[in-house]
Formats: structure tokens, C-alpha cells, sequence
């Protein structure tokens, strides 16, 4: 029997991208370093829906059903689209499991890069800084995290302490109650 070298072998282009799609292969994207960017007012301004944080009991159902109606920040959006230039941008969010369909339709609607969204388990109360770092963690086992961008002090300080390149997000004004709900509660 006749062997032929590898180097003549063809593999058709199709056949090649189905194969690495299927056994997790090295393709375009994910060669690219990863751009990671927060929503709440990094990319969504939330300063409509804080009103449902200052009542006692706070009202998380109103919080993050008035998500949807979120104004886009053109500081965080602009910067989005650059890093797409060079990045495959990633979304981590304090936001619930429960609130996906709502975040990924009002990603698309402001013209947002589509990119994986990193959300909380349902039920998960870690602080955010724990939460958020665990899954910038998991990302940078894969890929290069070029940056994160966040509006969340403690995240950004936690995430720098761990070695990634941080941009603080401070295009709006910061909630006190904000920041009491994602350290204290864990729930954005």
C-alpha cells in the first residue's frame, strides 16, 4: 500500500470548520482576546429603575422588569464597538438567569456585538465581586481577557488584584443603592 505525506492531504473548508466547531477547535474567534463588559450602568443606564431599590422590601421583580426600557450609555457603547474591532466582546452581568431573553433582545437593540452573556444563577447571592470574578476566571482558563469593563468598584479593584486589565465604567452617577444590592445581596 502506497502512503501519502499529511502535507497532500485536503480537507474541504467545510468539513475543517464543522470538524472544529464539533471537538472545540481553534477557529477565528476564538484566537481573539476577550473584551468583557458589565450592563448595569456600564452599557445600560439604570437610573429610571433605582426607584424600586430605595422601598423597603425592594422590589426586584419592578428592578429588573424595567430592564427592557434601559437607556444605552454612548460612553460604554462606543467603547463596545471598538473592542469588537480587535476582541470578541463577552457580557458578565450581576443580572439573573431569569432575565436572559430580556438582556440578550436589548443587547441587539442598541446594536450591540453579539457575544456570549455571562448572567447569576438564579438564586445565586454571592457578592458581586465574588461572582463576576469566578467567571472572569473561567474565561481566561480558555483565552486572553484583554480587558473588563465594569462600574463596580469592588469588581474592578478584586479584578485587578487578580492580574486583569480593568476600566472603571463611571460614565453615570453611582447608586448607594446600587452598590448595597450587588455587595450585600447579590442579586445584580
Amino acid at each position: 500500500m502506497k502512503m501519502v505525506p499529511m502535507s497532500n492531504w485536503r480537507v474541504p473548508e467545510a468539513a475543517r470548520r464543522r470538524r472544529l466547531a464539533r471537538v472545540g477547535g481553534v477557529n477565528e474567534s476564538s484566537r481573539r482576546p476577550l473584551a468583557v463588559f458589565d450592563l448595569d450602568n456600564t452599557l445600560a443606564d439604570t437610573a429610571h429603575r433605582q426607584r424600586f431599590l430605595e422601598r423597603r422590601p425592594r422590589d426586584w421583580d419592578a428592578f429588573f422588569a424595567a430592564a427592557p426600557d434601559d437607556p444605552p450609555i454612548p460612553e460604554g457603547v462606543a467603547l463596545a464597538l471598538s473592542s469588537a474591532e480587535e476582541c470578541e466582546v463577552v457580557y458578565l452581568t450581576g443580572r439573573p438567569e431569569r432575565c436572559r431573553r430580556d438582556t440578550q433582545e436589548w443587547l441587539a437593540a442598541q446594536g450591540l456585538p453579539k457575544g456570549r452573556v455571562h448572567m447569576r444563577r438564579n438564586g445565586d447571592r454571592r457578592p458581586a465581586r465574588l461572582a463576576k470574578l469566578e467567571i472572569l476566571r473561567g474565561l481566561a482558563r480558555d483565552r486572553t481577557v484583554r480587558v473588563l469593563v465594569d462600574d463596580d468598584e469592588l469588581v474592578c479593584a478584586d479584578a485587578e488584584r487578580a492580574g486583569f486589565a480593568v476600566v472603571r465604567a463611571r460614565w453615570t452617577a453611582p447608586s448607594a443603592e446600587l452598590e448595597q444590592a450587588q455587595e450585600g445581596e447579590g442579586r445584580t
